[in-house]
């Protein structure tokens, strides 16, 4: 068999990993970025356990964890500083390894420097996709620089999918989750040594210290969609959070307007399934979920070392990609509603349902939290008799 071929679209953090994926199996790879240049537009990044063992499958596990922070401490507290739950995090590292944080762009130059010279093409907005669907036929991309032919094609441009749009017509629409956020890189000259979320009442922060001695943070607030205010927005979050407990409003006081991003929060609705004939979405195209559980981006390199083992597995696309589907369709769909769940709960409003929210956190044992994490933290990059059947929960 002559050496076969992938094009994938969007070089995010998923088509990145699936570009390196593909590349240690001997597949030739392609990855178009319709943006200018390679670079995650973004902040921080928390990489749990099991995005951690899927970055040691493509062979950059070590260089992660030589540019990332280890949390030594994490929880829940309310907007006055009270633990509400505690995360026992040396026990989370011993029962599955620990979390560690990163920039996302740090990630990102790790991923591309695992690819091969001339993989990458960036200012390249795919405009049509033919073939992909039709059983046998190779996939055919037209893009602004020319046309590009390929065994396979990956869609990792994110939850707004040109691909998803044009070859899953019918799929629904991502959806607004009721929430906003804002995200932002914060030097106060002092390195952190704890981070967590904070919930109050239809609002929250969340802080993850980095390895460079910055602090990665976030605010979540129930909002209309689409009500941003260009050029004001820190000082938005500051008259939300700015009473907040230390050191959040040390933290607002250090940023620059110029740091914030802002995103309304959405989400995919579940999909019937990930592949049309030799097409196959990953990542957020796939499933893009909200942030609540922390694994968008570590789904979207499960995906990418997954899909390279069926690969690697079965002799046809077709059938690999079938097993990909049967294989992670379940798991991030699974992972998805439990997201949301947790999202609801942390964005409650009313006085009496955070006051039963909060008691509720504080009278479950950390353990407990640590066991309702086992299914989504256990995962280990398969092996070639788990790619033979369905993986559910």
């Amino acid at each position: 068999m002559g050496e076969r071929s992938a094009i994938v679209v969007g070089g995010g953090i998923g088509g990145l990993a699936a570009g390196v994926a593909l590349t240690r199996i001997g597949w030739q790879v392609k990855v178009l970025e319709r943006a200018a240049a390679f670079g995650e537009v973004g902040a921080g990044l928390s990489l749990w356990p099991n995005g951690v063992r899927a970055l040691d499958a493509l062979g950059v596990g070590d260089q992660v964890r030589e540019h990332a922070l280890v949390e030594t401490r994490a929880g829940i507290r309310n907007m006055s500083g009270r633990w509400l739950s505690r995360t026992d995090t040396q026990e989370l590292a011993r029962r599955f390894g620990p979390v560690v944080t990163m920039h996302r762009a740090r990630l990102s130059g790790i991923l591309r420097g695992a690819l091969p010279p001339g993989a990458l093409s960036a200012d390249t907005r795919v405009s049509r996709v033919t073939g992909a669907g039709l059983r046998g036929r190779r996939v055919e991309v037209e893009h602004g620089k020319g046309v590009l032919q390929a065994d396979l094609l990956v869609a990792a441009d994110g939850i707004g999918s040109t691909v998803r749009r044009s070859l899953w017509p019918q799929a629904p629409a991502p959806r607004y989750a009721g929430y906003t956020a804002w995200r932002l890189v914060v030097d106060t000259g002092r390195r952190l040594l704890a981070g967590g979320e904070s919930w109050g009442r239809g609002e929250r922060v969340g802080i993850a210290p980095l390895a460079d001695g910055r602090t990665y943070l976030f605010c979540v607030a129930n909002a209309p969609e689409g009500q941003w205010n260009p050029g004001n927005e820190l000082a938005e979050i500051r008259r939300r959070f700015g009473h907040w407990h230390d050191p959040i409003p040390r933290l607002l006081a250090a940023a620059d307007e110029e740091a914030v991003l802002r995103h309304d929060i959405c989400a995919l609705p579940p999909l019937a399934t990930f592949v049309s004939g030799r097409a196959v979405l990953l990542g957020d195209a796939a499933h893009a979920m909200t942030p609540n559980l922390g694994q968008g981006a570590n789904q979207a390199l499960e995906d990418a070392v997954t899909l390279a083992a069926c690969l690697d597995t079965h002799p046809g696309v077709e059938s690999a990609l079938a097993a990909y589907d049967r294989h992670r369709r379940p798991r991030t769909q699974w992972i998805a509603r439990r997201s949301q769940r947790i999202g609801s709960a942390a964005q409650w409003h009313s006085a009496p349902a955070t006051a039963l929210r909060d008691l509720l956190l504080r009278l479950t044992p950390g353990s407990a939290v640590l066991n309702t994490l086992t299914p989504v933290l256990d995962w280990q990059p398969p092996g070639r008799d788990d790619l033979t059947t369905a993986h559910a929960r």
